[in-house]
């Protein structure tokens, strides 16, 4: 399940709960399309502190996209307190021009991906 959080222009919130799917993934796809569409480079905040695991369809999604819209992302932030999805966070960091920071907490990564 994923909830989405698309209503401060140009940032997108995404949490995702329980087992992160090929459709949850794709809602992300069509938030930050639309972000980008109609308000510029987009910022991603992705909230995986509620995630139980994935499916290997996300990862493999998650690389076309990145890769398709690689110069359309400005910031990303990753929040995860497990040692292994921060050690995978380097993955987005090759494969688009955004800075890309994982954090352990929500409100670090809300305060840092809101500054200019």
């Amino acid at each position: 399940m994923i909830s989405i959080d698309n209503s401060t222009e140009r940032l997108v919130i995404a949490s995702v709960l329980g087992e992160f799917t090929l459709t949850d993934f794709r809602e992300i796809e069509k938030a930050v399309e639309f972000a980008v569409k109609f308000q510029g480079k987009a910022r991603l905040l992705l909230d995986l502190t509620g995630m139980l695991g994935f499916t290997v369809d996300v990862a493999w999604e998650e690389i076309r996209f990145t890769r398709q819209h690689a110069s359309e992302f400005e910031k990303i932030a990753i929040v995860t307190e497990d040692q292994w999805l921060q050690w995978s966070a380097w993955l987005p960091r090759n494969l688009t021009d955004a800075e890309v920071q994982v954090f352990e907490e929500f409100d670090l990564a809300l305060e840092w991906i809101q500054q200019a």
